[in-house]
């Protein structure tokens, strides 16, 4: 599996980017698909997921209503669009795929370990 992000840049906070992530390699039926983030001197962090057969998405809570993750199945590729950007999102962005993760009614979508393919980021940069 290939994963390849695109579409970073730099940006005036509050405007917009649209990420893009191509993914090749296989059918992604009964994956998942997710951005993660990282900033200098922090953790990776999980920003949004999507089950790639259903759509079901999930969201960290200070992005949720400012970026919607979508996939478009005949290309196989997904997006992120972020809105209202502020300088508190930049980072480089990372695009991660793997099967999806069900375990006692829970589905694991926002671990870093939960994804077995990762892309090479595309930095993100919001100034003030």
């Amino acid at each position: 599996v290939q994963l390849q992000a695109s579409g970073g840049g730099l940006v005036q906070a509050g405007g917009s980017l649209r990420l893009s992530c191509a993914a090749a390699g296989r059918t992604f039926s009964s994956y998942a698909m997710a951005w993660f983030r990282q900033a200098p001197g922090k953790e990776r962090e999980f920003v949004a997921a999507i089950r790639w057969t259903t759509c079901i998405t999930n969201y960290r809570d200070t992005v949720k209503g400012r970026f919607t993750i979508s996939r478009d199945v005949a290309k196989n590729t997904m997006y992120l669009q972020m809105n209202s950007l502020n300088p508190e999102d930049t980072a480089v962005y990372y695009c991660a795929a793997g099967p999806v993760i069900y375990s006692s009614g829970t589905y694991y979508v926002t671990s870093p370990a939960d994804y077995q393919y990762w892309g090479q980021g595309t930095q993100v940069t919001v100034s003030s």
